[in-house]
């Protein structure tokens, strides 16, 4: 099988999903639509819900068809000036 990904993102998190390998069992859409929604382009809307919602719903995926990196966040650095 030929695993296919293409990848959503912003600074928390990296939603992948594999065409070939998914079996439309919905999980993602029923679980999420508001991140999930096929009538939308992209089809995959990483910012419209939290990281914990996003991954709790991948898991929920029966084919392995998503997958996700939680990217870990940049400590900002703060500079005093003297």
């Amino acid at each position: 099988m030929i695993d296919d990904f293409k990848a959503y993102s912003n600074d928390l998190i990296e939603v992948r999903y594999s065409k070939s390998r998914c079996t439309h069992a919905a999980e993602c859409v029923k679980g999420l639509r508001r991140v999930f929604n096929v009538r939308q382009r992209p089809w995959i809307n990483v910012d419209n819900a939290s990281v914990e919602e996003i991954v709790e719903v991948i898991h929920r995926c029966p084919s392995g068809a998503l997958e996700y990196t939680i990217k870990q966040p940049q400590e900002s650095k703060d500079h005093d000036q003297d």
